[in-house]
């Protein structure tokens, strides 16, 4: 039988406290040994909360998959911004370039149902709307409708 465990951890700095340790000492695995594997893939995501999946087998091997930060947290990152705007609609708190969408878009490819990197893009700009985050100086609407025409297209012809 495999015990599965989930928490979220802070990116590259998981300790041994709670919630993994008190978790993971009745299943009789090497804790460290779980903790090190874990900052390890996390390492990426310094600063931020990252889904964590472990699953413990009766041999007491472990295997544990790593999920991404919410897209907000890392926009957030991307811009050096803490929070959102409080009013969205009114006040701006930073501006996405192409380049760090794409980045972000790329780091979400395995949780995103989007088929290609334009698509990919334009669910990151939809995240925007409620953090108060322009993309290339426009409101994540008229960026998506600018993405649609065309616009970026030269930068965002590569699979993702």
């Amino acid at each position: 039988m495999v015990s599965t465990l989930e928490a979220l951890v802070p990116g590259g700095q998981a300790t041994p406290g709670p919630p993994l340790g008190p978790s993971l000492g009745p299943l009789g695995v090497n804790v460290k040994a779980v903790i090190d594997r874990i900052n390890e893939q996390t390492s990426a995501f310094k600063g931020m909360q990252v889904p964590v999946k472990i699953m413990v087998d009766d041999k007491k091997q472990f295997t544990i998959q790593v999920g991404t930060p919410p897209t907000s947290a890392l926009i957030k990152k991307e811009l050096g911004i803490e929070t959102g705007s409080g009013t969205p609609n009114t006040q701006t708190v930073g501006n996405l370039t192409v380049k760090q969408a794409i980045n972000i878009a790329r780091m979400k490819k395995n949780d995103t149902l989007a088929r290609n990197l334009k698509n990919a893009v334009k669910e990151i700009v939809g995240s925007c709307v409620t953090l108060g985050v322009t993309f290339e100086g426009m409101k994540p609407r008229e960026a998506i409708a600018a993405i649609n025409s065309g616009k970026f297209d030269s930068e965002m012809n590569e699979p993702i």
